[in-house]
């Protein structure tokens, strides 16, 4: 069997039906990453011996006549923030180069408990900061449907791997878009859970009341087949929710689907939109009404405020989580403890040599540990923070955020999905946007919303859209009430079926 056409569920069909072996399809998954990644860069790196000796391992339960779930074996690729223990976890961050996770993240551990196969770590923004994979301290990745342009961001590694089909599907993390917006970009499916759903236990930290965990795969299906393994209540997460998801997730009811009434935003179809994103929206709309769902235009009055809340909001989170990277205790050279305890011996010596190992810890550590992108947050977020301007700029934007929220809860009265594009353009060109923040920025204008409401969101493929010589794809996105991904999921596989 061709590893390139599979999907979770024809993986795990030929495995039962032993067409062939985990540790085959393994090993090929390999080959394809040595043919394709050279020229994509989705991986920062593979973790090739771990790999092999689970797909033994579960090579050996199927001989034994264990009963397999739905993951076990399938290749996944995991993006380079959530931690796999003993392995590096950059977070595509100089600072974090040598950085060896201890423990496992909680999704890492359920997967595992399925006997899911991890190829490797997929590159990313620096520490999920971007919105076209070319903030990694790295390597480039690019676009699968075109080499010239971007990915999307930040979890760009992993969208590209699912898409250049050198894995079956991967996990991201999204704080503002960075699972959707990629998946659009590339073509491919990519969900952003409820915040909450999912725990964030074992996740490089960038905003913790925005991060998400989230699958993203070549269908609908597939990513509720993850989504549904890695969810629920955990322990080391205070802020996860312990919401049983059933069968509704994988097996929708056409009927049930047929009741949900759409929501069309008019914010989100205003000047500056793609034509082609609006013709393709189109499309989708028509198709959906072959299903008899009903639409209604709605408003969300306060969309226009997302970007700039965003903004003060993200931004003065991530100053707090990346301040824990000091060059000491998560060093990115490869110093001894010996060495660094001489750092710190200093430190209670004359006040010369104290202000000279400070110097050198933070200028030749931490300063060139962190790039240009995360340092710019990093200021702005202090500078929100401080003393005089914390009520002008972060507890506003925190106000203007509730009522971005309530927004949506007063929509959701009315109908029970929103449906807008996941980008107001297709892949712009690798350098297109990179001297330009507040352009890049613009690229998540969609979905940024999304996170500052804690809801669940959907980017699914329309179609590849000729652009020049090549074909680009061109995303849409569902957005549910809270912990109500069955209808997003639902409807997206019923949108798949009807438009093969």
């Amino acid at each position: 069997m061709n590893g390139e056409d599979l999907t979770i569920e024809k993986f795990h069909k030929g495995l039962i039906k032993k067409e062939f072996s985990a540790f085959e399809m393994a090993q090929k998954f390999f080959d394809y990453i040595d043919e394709k990644d050279e020229k994509i860069g989705a991986y920062l790196r593979l973790t090739k011996d771990m790999a092999l000796s689970e797909a033994s391992r579960v090579d050996v339960d199927l001989a034994e006549g264990k009963d397999l779930g739905f993951l076990a074996g399938v290749p996944l690729a995991i993006k380079d923030n959530i931690l796999i223990e003993s392995e590096l976890a950059t977070a595509g961050s100089k600072i974090l180069a040598n950085y060896r996770a201890s423990y496992d993240a909680t999704v890492i551990k359920k997967l595992k408990t399925e006997g899911a196969i991890f190829l490797g770590k997929t590159n990313l923004d620096e520490f999920a900061m971007g919105s076209s994979t070319e903030n990694s301290a790295f390597k480039l990745t690019k676009n699968p449907y075109d080499l010239e342009r971007v990915p999307g961001g930040s979890s760009g590694g992993s969208a590209a791997a699912v898409a250049a089909d050198i894995c079956i599907a991967a996990l991201g993390s999204d704080t503002g878009g960075s699972i959707r917006q990629p998946a659009g970009f590339c073509g491919v499916v990519g969900l952003k859970p409820t915040y909450g759903a999912v725990s964030r236990y074992g996740l490089i930290a960038m905003a913790s009341s925005l991060d998400q965990i989230g699958p993203i795969a070549k269908s609908v299906h597939d990513v509720a087949i993850l989504f549904k393994a890695i969810s629920g209540r955990d322990e080391y997460d205070s802020t996860s929710i312990d919401v049983k998801y059933g069968d509704e997730l994988l097996n929708p009811n056409l009927e049930e689907i047929k009741k949900l009434k759409i929501g069309i935003p008019r914010e989100y179809f205003v000047e500056g939109l793609n034509e082609d994103v609006r013709t393709a929206i189109d499309e989708v709309i028509k198709l959906l009404k072959s299903l008899k769902l009903e639409f209604k235009e709605i408003s969300l009055p306060h969309t226009k405020y997302a970007l700039s809340v965003y903004y003060i909001v993200m931004p003065a989170e991530a100053s707090a989580n990346l301040a824990r990277f000091d060059g000491i205790r998560y060093s990115r050279t490869t110093q001894t403890r010996a060495d660094h305890a001489d750092k710190l011996k200093c430190l209670r010596s004359p006040l010369k040599s104290a202000k000279s190992a400070l110097e050198e810890i933070y200028f030749n550590q931490k300063s060139k540990g962190f790039g240009q992108e995360s340092q710019r947050r990093i200021i702005l977020g202090n500078f929100v923070l401080s003393s005089g301007y914390y009520d002008a700029y972060y507890a506003k934007a925190q106000k203007v955020r509730r009522l971005i929220k309530n927004d949506f809860d007063n929509a959701f009265k009315e109908i029970d999905v929103i449906l807008t594009p996941v980008s107001p353009t297709p892949a712009f060109k690798i350098g297109e946007k990179v001297d330009d923040p507040l352009a890049m920025y613009l690229s998540d204008i969609f979905t940024i919303p999304v996170n500052m409401a804690g809801l669940p969101g959907l980017a699914i493929p329309v179609k590849k859209y000729k652009i020049g010589s090549g074909e680009l794809p061109i995303g849409f996105q569902l957005i549910a009430k809270p912990f109500r991904e069955a209808d997003i999921l639902g409807i997206g596989q019923f949108y798949e079926r009807i438009n093969e």
